[in-house]
């Protein structure tokens, strides 16, 4: 169905502060709400009107893997057409770009949103009810996480390898832990 901004209430209210941050109003810095505007204000003009063309793309890409005919015959069809495969929609390209024209994209990186974590956790909320901003935004998990390990603790070829690339939106990341 289609989204209104009205239906998400408060979320989208770029002039009221949620009630659950009303204790801490006073450690909400200016900056705070300026990015809560912009972010509010891409989501507006930019991601709600490009949900469904988002869809109908994804559908798309989609079919294509569900019509591919297994490339051996050692191979299972049940995986090998699954929606997994599928190709991004093209959208997310055009939205990225849009993202970083605002000055959004990466926006986890503190150095990019200028937020404490108590100032970035409500703006994750808003990323939350719209995970097309958070593709658009490049703030998707597992590749935030993974990038923020990187950062800190790859080397420059890790860096360059994987950390880049991520940061690019060009290839997404994967977390994984075995047992001891």
């Amino acid at each position: 169905g289609e989204v209104s901004s009205d239906a998400m209430g408060y979320i989208l209210d770029p002039d009221r502060v949620p009630a659950e941050l009303e204790p801490f109003k006073d450690r909400l810095s200016k900056n705070f709400f300026e990015v809560r505007k912009r972010i509010i204000s891409f989501i507006k003009e930019d991601i709600i009107p490009g949900m469904p063309i988002c869809a109908a793309q994804y559908r798309e890409e989609v079919k294509k893997v569900k019509d591919r005919k297994p490339a051996s015959p050692h191979e299972d069809p049940t995986y090998t057409n699954h929606a997994v495969w599928a190709a991004s929609p093209p959208i997310f390209d055009e939205l990225r770009q849009k993202a970083k024209a605002r000055g959004l994209y990466n926006f986890f990186l503190p150095e990019v949103g200028k937020l404490s974590v108590l100032e970035y956790a409500p703006i994750c909320e808003i990323l939350g009810a719209f995970g097309l901003c958070n593709v658009a935004m490049n703030c998707t998990a597992p590749d935030t996480g993974n990038m923020e390990v990187l950062e800190k603790f790859g080397t420059e070829e890790q860096k360059k390898r994987w950390l880049v690339p991520l940061l690019e939106g060009k290839i997404r990341s994967a977390y994984a832990m075995t047992e001891p």
